[in-house]
């Protein structure tokens, strides 16, 4: 018998016996990685529901491990800044309301600030308009967190918070139609203040509201805060600390659970925002958890600035007195819906020949812009949404360009997920809050 390169062997008084134990197992594998070779690229997306339809991640994967992550965008394209080329000043609220679709008030007016700051009203604005504005924006962001919360939570496993989250967002929601007459989409923050008044109907509401929603946060914290399995999901999970959401431009509460009080209301305020009294909440793990903590604190935040804004509303217009710059129309929910009041209507066409002139240049060729560029920034539920427009004195936008802050976050998914697990990539991702209609505009 021939001696054996894998097996020792022995003499015994049987005959020679041979010991099979793979032994060389070791030399033959070191310096090798077993799974080098076996890494596969998975689409995650755009059909998976954890990205929403409109979202594809393309992840190559060592086991359960993410090695690389890119983001792909632009399925959710609507060319809404090319189409604000082409129509009035006043019709591009119509579409950038349609951008974000989690928080239009926002969209509207950041639009309506850069708009009236190349008029150069933006002092004109009445003190009743910005309350407004303040007033429907913090709702808009209890909402739109709402929604995080809500889609989080069913990302995650937790379906009753879901439906919970949905089911108090259905409250705000209500509020916005009885004030804009829909609720989304409402065109309702304009240049030069806001489409309509606030009815008594919708105070009243929001009034209910105030006291509702503190005692829903609660229910969330008792379902989430102490569950075993929501820890395990989000604490050291998605981990993007200060340096990075710096270098990335990433903004909102994603740099705010890093520990970093950057919020557009206080370091460069606007709508008089700084005249309220309210807190930055801020994190310093700056991971899934600390963001989770972060948007339920801004939500306690936001209540505070509805109850000033509502004790804020003294009588008065709605709308700058500059009867070149203010939308004619006057807006009342009759019947059939929205549409001008018939006490507007009469005077307009009976008894105002100016009016009624007004009326017709301004609707179908709208007012002239000064030409210049101007950048308008406001802090969106997702962070800083930056507007940039620019006019060549037409009665047209010449560009209008937003900086939207899911675009621009959304970019640190890989450096969030990279290293970590597959599973840690929806959480990740959640904890940024994309809105694709945002992002892909």
């Amino acid at each position: 018998m021939t001696t054996s390169n894998y097996a020792a062997e022995r003499d015994t008084t049987e005959g020679k016996v041979f010991t099979v134990t793979g032994g060389d197992w070791d030399s033959i594998v070191s310096g090798t990685d077993p799974l080098n070779d076996e890494r596969i690229v998975v689409n995650m997306g755009p059909q998976h529901p954890s990205t929403h339809g409109v979202l594809r991640l393309i992840l190559e994967l060592e086991g359960e491990t993410v090695r690389e992550a890119r983001s792909v965008v632009g399925y959710l394209h609507t060319g809404i800044e090319k189409n604000l080329e082409y129509r009035n000043w006043v019709q591009g609220s119509t579409f950038v309301t349609r951008m974000d679709y989690l928080a239009p008030i926002f969209n509207e007016t950041g639009y309506a600030l850069a708009v009236e700051k190349l008029l150069g009203v933006s002092e004109q604005i009445t003190e009743r308009a910005n309350t407004i504005r303040v007033l429907m924006m913090e709702l808009n962001r209890i909402s739109s967190h709402l929604v995080w919360v809500a889609t989080t939570g069913m990302e995650l496993g937790a379906i009753n918070v879901m439906l919970y989250g949905f089911r108090e967002r259905e409250y705000v929601l209500e509020i916005f139609e009885i004030i804009t007459g829909l609720r989304m989409n409402h065109a309702y923050v304009r240049p030069g203040g806001v489409a309509q008044d606030v009815p008594d109907e919708a105070i009243v509401k929001i009034r209910e509201f105030l006291k509702l929603m503190p005692k829903k946060l609660k229910e969330y914290e008792s379902i989430l805060s102490e569950q075993p399995i929501w820890l395990e999901r989000t604490k050291n999970v998605g981990v993007l600390d200060v340096t990075g959401c710096v270098a990335l431009g990433v903004t909102g509460p994603v740099l705010r659970s890093a520990g970093l009080a950057w919020d557009l209301r206080k370091t460069m305020p606007y709508c008089g925002y700084e005249t309220y009294e309210f807190d930055v909440p801020t994190h310093t793990d700056g991971d899934v958890w600390g963001r989770y903590l972060v948007r339920l604190a801004e939500i306690r935040e936001s209540l505070k600035l509805v109850e000033q804004a509502l004790d804020r509303l003294k009588p008065g217009p709605v709308m700058v007195a500059d009867k070149k710059i203010a939308w004619p129309a006057q807006l009342a929910i009759g019947v059939d819906g929205m549409g001008n009041s018939l006490e507007h209507v009469a005077k307009i066409m009976g008894q105002s020949m100016e009016s009624l002139i007004h009326h017709f240049k301004l609707v179908t060729e709208g007012f002239r812009v000064p030409p210049g560029q101007v950048y308008v920034g406001i802090e969106s539920p997702r962070g800083e949404l930056g507007v940039h427009a620019v006019s060549d004195g037409g009665t047209r936008p010449y560009r209008v360009h937003y900086r939207e802050p899911s675009f621009v976050n959304l970019q640190a998914l890989p450096a969030m997920a990279e290293g970590g697990l597959i599973a840690d990539v929806i959480a990740g991702g959640a904890s940024l809050d994309p809105v694709m209609g945002g992002c892909d505009r």
